[in-house]
Formats: C-alpha cells, structure tokens, sequence
C-alpha cells in the first residue's frame, strides 16, 4: 500500500513561521508545504528562498497559497501576530493578535476539511482556548504549543545542573506559557528516579533556592533572547516540527501543549498546558500527573492568571459563539 503524503499548511510567514517551514524541510517532515501570510510577497520570498536550496535536501513540494489550499491539510499550523513589545502587557497584545486570530479562524474554517489546527502565536493560551471556540471543532482538534519549548529548556537546563545527558532527564513545564508557568518536579525524574532521589543517591545538592532559580531562568529564557538577539526562532521551530511529525506520523507522543481544560485538577474554561498523548486527531488524552497540593494550588493560581484576561477581553466585545461560516 502506498503511503499517504503527508501536507503542512503554514499561516504567516515572519520570523517563525519561515523558521518552522525550514525545520519541516530540514527534517523531511512533509511532502507538500503551504505558506500564506497577509503580505503575499513575503510568502514567495520565503518559497524562493527554501526551494534554492532543495535539491541539497530531497525533492518537496513547496509554494505560496491562500486559504483554499487548506483542503486536505494534515496540520495547519498558526504563526501569524504581532510580538510582545517592552513595556506591553499580555492584554496589550492579545487584544493586537485577537483580531488577526478571528479572521484567520475564519478563513480556516471556510475550507477545513480535515487535520489539526496548531497555533503558535501569543498568547498562545488565550488564543487557543478562543479558536477553540470559534472554530466549532471537535475537543482536541485545535491545540497550542503551550509549554512544549518551556519544557524542553527545563530538561536542558536540568541537565546541565545534574550533569546528565537531556534524553534521561523527562520533566514538564505546566500551566501557562508564561509567567505564571511551574515546573512539576514531583513528576520530574533521571532515568527513571524520581529528582529527589536521584540527587541523593548521587550526593548532589540540589536545594529550593537552586530549584527556584532554574524555574525562573526557564520562564525567562524568551526573553532573554529576544534581547540578545531580537526573536525567538529557531527553538520553536524544531519544537513545531516535532509536533508537527507527531500529529502527521500519529506517534502518540506525550507532550505539553495547550488545550481547553474541562475539570482537570478543579480547573475548567481555560486553555493551558499539561502533558497530552498527541496524534493524528489531535489530543487524544490529558494526563493528569500525581501532583503535590503545592503545585496543584500553583496550577490553579496560573490558570487564573489566563482566566483573567479572557474575562478581559470579552468585556471589550470579544465573545465565545462560534463563528457564523456562510458560503
């Protein structure tokens, strides 16, 4: 049996969408590969430009497109918004990428057939758990990347504390995608010993002023780069990708995007990140670590930081009703 081919659908080709899209060809991920963004020549630029350099890479099927070519898209992956200037706050820009997050809802929903929608813009939290309920789709279907770069530095930098190599050390970053944001060391573990132990079996010193440390570096890893080098690109790129490889290859892999929670942990009407079975059909299962109360109140704490400005912004008009779709 011929296998199917696999197509990515990528709206908005700045910094990071034109990254993601060099980490999908990079990486092979796709056979066919959509850019659109409002600016239509940016889009051939960046089509230009990775297709130079294709046949270094293998034959693949890259091109500029509009919204029609969405049919048939295996993920749809959302990088269009404004970024977070100094001095703004997370309202300031979600009520700037709201009303571009609207329209391209919209848009996609004119011509989805099928696939996972993946947003990435910020705040990736507030704008997932509102396309969510534009869109009308199915639970699951429309997640964002959440936590899954927090994640990531979390294990890199645990790793270089400890001194172990980053595919032994598996911990999570929960909650927002933001300040608010906690690692859960309870479910931390070393090659399958739990942090705590590993560090007492080994004679590490690893106490809470040090843990809380790491934490914060981990929250403001974004934003040191972005005043090093202006933006974040190339991280969240090969962590799009890797969804994008999950959900096209239906692997099952366990990561924390964000998602509508519905009573996990006493939590319910809002998007945020907690480890999920990732698939074909989006998120297939929440799971729902033995947390401590501590974290358990901390989660809390965070999902009503994102609750807050949700409640905001529907008291400057933007409500939940899914979008009226006429053709």
């Amino acid at each position: 049996m011929e296998n199917r081919r696999t197509k990515v659908v990528i709206i908005g080709a700045g910094f990071v969408g034109s990254s993601v899209a060099f980490a999908i060809v990079m990486y092979r991920t796709a056979d066919e590969l959509v850019l659109i963004d409002a600016d239509k020549e940016k889009a051939i630029g960046v089509e230009l430009d990775i297709n130079h350099g294709i046949c270094f890479m293998g034959q693949m099927k890259v091109y500029a497109g509009d919204y029609p070519d969405i049919v048939d898209a295996d993920v749809i992956v959302i990088t269009a918004g404004a970024n977070r200037k100094p001095g703004e706050t997370r309202l300031d820009l979600a009520r700037k990428n709201m009303a571009i997050m609207q329209d391209i809802t919209f848009n996609i929903i004119k011509y989805y057939n099928r696939g996972v929608i993946l947003v990435v813009s910020n705040p990736v939290d507030v704008l997932t758990y509102f396309a969510s309920r534009w869109s009308g789709l199915p639970e699951g279907r429309i997640l964002g990347t959440g936590t899954v770069l927090d994640s990531a530095r979390f294990r890199y930098l645990l790793g270089q504390k400890l001194d172990v190599d980053v595919k032994n050390v598996h911990g999570y970053i929960i909650g927002e995608h933001g300040d608010s944001q906690l690692p859960a060391w309870s479910a931390t573990h070393i090659a399958g010993i739990q942090v705590d132990n590993y560090c007492q079996n080994t004679g590490i010193s690893f106490d809470m002023e040090e843990r809380t440390k790491l934490a914060n570096e981990v929250m403001t890893s974004g934003a040191m780069i972005i005043r090093y080098k202006g933006v974040t690109n190339y991280g969240i790129a090969v962590a799009v990708n890797t969804l994008v490889e999950t959900i096209s290859k239906n692997q099952h892999t366990i990561r924390t995007v964000s998602a509508p929670v519905n009573g996990k942990y006493g939590i319910s009407g809002v998007s945020l990140s907690l480890p999920s079975i990732v698939g074909s059909e989006g998120i297939i299962r929440v799971i729902e670590p033995e947390l401590t109360m501590d974290e358990i109140e901390k989660l809390r704490r965070s999902a009503n930081q994102i609750t807050a400005t949700q409640d905001e912004l529907k008291r400057l008009g933007y409500d939940t009703n899914r979008l009226m779709i006429t053709c």
